[in-house]
């Protein structure tokens, strides 16, 4: 795949609707890792809990219609967890609409990667605007198999499943199993801990998707949480900014959520666990109490500087190509799934812009992770840069 040489300007597009449409889901919150963390930090009590809210928790079959899986390298006692948790745009009703987009398609893809030894965990973002071969998924490979396809446009045509399918044919990388995020769970969760810190740049005024937020260091709560997550009118406008300032909002929420100040209120802990619980799918194969509890009860060793999250290294498609806009994978993404694939620790190659829980830094609306254009940066992304450097 060829590399770019300017920036796109964000865009979504994908195969028509197919069959009947699912349960809401959220733009990608990857909740999964800050429940383990709670749990974890918790401590005594993490089971009970758990079984106080797993009638809440959905469960999904999908996993069972996920063929031609990769080789398992894992060996010994015990095994590195990989845990794909993926979050859909789904935009169906008037409080859905983001945008002003169809929905449907998987808005966000994370794996959750936890080492075998318990030291180290990584959310490994995927743009959802990568161009992948996908297989035939989906029961009997009923949906067909689709070269140059949106990495987003999986989920639309096959769900969780064909998602697992065509992550797994792309990164040789073999997952546990899977989790969904519901949207309209997230803002109950940003509400159960009070809010959730935030340092955004400047004024942002989108007419199109109705989101204006005020610039400044504070927390968000409930619709405003949404808005900055989703707004894509920050930096250069891409889906790419949108994944970076998603991931610092999830590290901003890690540290909220383990700090002293929610781990005292019993009815927050409560509360936010409540919520996580009632906006999850789970695949079948993991959703049990006591596999849950393990992985999160395992993670004890596991402090806030080595959560980290980073995006698969990219390139923007050039101009003139048939896939302009989109993202291509370079080679060094072959690197981080070989290294993930073998549980080995990423490096500092590959985590020089990653996003770590203990430091949970404000929004940064530049993206990180790929190769930038020869356009330099705008008045407003100067500006940006210097305040994001006066609040970091």
């Amino acid at each position: 795949m060829s590399e770019a040489s300017e920036r796109p300007e964000g865009s979504d597009q994908g195969p028509k609707r197919r069959g009947k449409a699912k349960k809401r889901h959220t733009v990608g919150m990857v909740i999964l890792s800050t429940m383990l963390t709670l749990t974890l930090v918790t401590g005594l009590g993490a089971v009970a809990v758990y079984r106080s809210i797993t009638s809440n928790i959905d469960g999904s079959d999908a996993m069972e219609h996920v063929d031609n899986r990769p080789e398992d390298f894992d060996t010994g006692p015990k095994k590195a967890v990989r845990i794909l948790v993926m979050a859909s745009d789904t935009r169906d009703g008037e409080d859905n609409k983001i945008d002003n987009e169809e929905g449907g398609l998987s808005d966000t893809t994370i794996l959750l990667h936890i080492s075998a030894d318990r030291t180290r965990a990584y959310g490994i973002s995927i743009p959802r605007d990568s161009i992948v071969d996908r297989p035939a998924c989906g029961p009997d490979n009923s949906i067909p198999e689709q070269s140059e396809a949106m990495w987003n446009a999986a989920y639309k045509v096959g769900g969780e499943g064909c998602t697992v399918e065509q992550f797994e044919q792309s990164t040789g990388v073999r997952v546990d199993g899977f989790v969904t995020i519901d949207f309209a769970g997230f803002k109950d969760m940003v509400d159960a801990i009070d809010g959730v810190p935030i340092c955004l740049p400047f004024d942002v005024n989108d007419d199109k998707a109705k989101i204006y937020l005020k610039a400044g260091e504070r927390e968000v709560m409930g619709d405003e949480a949404l808005d900055y997550v989703r707004v894509r009118n920050i930096g250069d406008g891409t889906d790419i900014g949108r994944i970076s300032r998603q991931q610092t909002f999830i590290a901003s929420m890690v540290k909220k959520v383990s700090s002293a100040g929610t781990l005292a209120r019993p009815d927050r802990v409560l509360g936010f666990l409540s919520a996580v619980a009632k906006s999850l799918t789970i695949s079948d194969n993991i959703n049990n109490t006591k596999q849950l509890a393990g992985i999160a009860l395992s993670l004890q060793n596991i402090g806030m500087s080595k959560v980290q999250f980073v995006t698969v290294p990219f390139s923007y498609f050039p101009r003139g190509h048939q896939h302009f806009g989109r993202v291509a994978w370079t080679d060094q993404a072959d690197e981080l799934w070989e290294r993930v694939k073998f549980d080995r620790p990423l490096g500092p190659e590959l985590t020089s812009k990653a996003i770590s829980a203990d430091r949970a830094p404000g929004g940064r609306g530049d993206g990180g992770g790929g190769k930038g254009g020869k356009r330099g940066p705008s008045e407003d992304e100067k500006q940006a840069a210097e305040f994001e450097a006066r609040c970091a």
